[in-house]
């Protein structure tokens, strides 16, 4: 399996943390966990299908987007596969897209009921791209028109939610609404149009992705992450971990859960 990210050009890096790439061609089995994050997905090679009842798989999208989350699914395939994604921060949704981040909060829809015929025709350039380099600067091409034809600037509050992202989630939702010059009330809701959650929310779920970085680090006991990462005691840690992943964080940790290693190495990146 091969997994890597690529910078985003600097005109698009307020809005990019990544573009990434995933392949391999061995069957695989994915499981997306909830994520403070939004992605543009597109599988051009071979396509994953979604275990809601293990009897009934239904088929995923081609492309589409994949809002900020706070559930987990499982996708599987058993044929060789290629993704390329671009990892955006849940601001990037009403500021390239024109619509509040909530729309797509737990939403997986594809590009074309989102774009229509411009989602059509950046689907087709992606997939016959010659590699991924291309792919970049398509997709890089398609938000930077995006960005210019909404000329929308950016409000001083998605800086707390980068403030949150970069912090682990440990943050003071009180002191964020100070700097921003919004009362908390103002600033719940306007965190929430723009993050596609609730601060509170929103901070326990970039908590959890900060204990998943942890993945690999054997010089810490589950204990040690669960006080790194600013949960209160180990069972506290427990319920908010299994009910993120819905993996017991022992089993995360021991390097047997499905579809692991590209997302922790992932989101490790994601912090540069």
């Amino acid at each position: 399996m091969t997994y890597y990210t690529i910078a985003p050009p600097s005109s698009l890096s307020a809005y990019i943390r990544f573009f990434w790439v995933l392949e391999s061609d061995e069957p695989y089995c994915h499981r997306s966990m909830a994520d403070g994050c939004a992605e543009m997905v597109f599988h051009y090679k071979g396509l994953f299908n979604e275990v809601t009842v293990p009897t009934r798989p239904e088929s995923s999208f081609a492309s589409g987007l994949h809002g900020p989350s706070q559930n987990y699914r499982r996708f599987n395939t058993d044929k060789s596969f290629g993704i390329f994604g671009a990892y955006l921060y849940p601001f990037a949704i009403p500021q390239l897209f024109s619509m509040p981040a909530t729309e797509l909060s737990d939403q997986m829809p594809d590009l074309h009921s989102v774009f229509g015929t411009d989602g059509r025709e950046l689907e087709e350039k992606i997939m016959l791209a010659k590699n991924n380099s291309r792919r970049v600067d398509i997709l890089s091409s398609f938000l930077e028109g995006k960005l210019a034809a909404n000329n929308f600037r950016q409000p001083a509050f998605c800086s707390a939610i980068s403030n949150i992202i970069h912090s682990g989630g440990i943050t003071s939702v009180n002191e964020l609404a100070k700097k921003s010059f919004l009362s908390v009330r103002q600033f719940e809701r306007n965190f929430k149009l723009f993050s596609g959650f609730a601060p509170k929310l929103y901070s326990r779920i970039i908590r959890f992705q900060m204990a998943t970085q942890q993945y690999g680090n054997n010089q810490k006991s589950l204990t040690d992450i669960a006080y790194d990462c600013g949960y209160y005691d180990q069972s506290h840690f427990i319920h908010e971990f299994k009910q993120f992943s819905g993996y017991h964080p022992k089993q995360y940790f021991s390097g047997n859960a499905e579809g692991v290693v590209p997302i922790a190495i992932g989101r490790k990146d994601s912090t540069n």
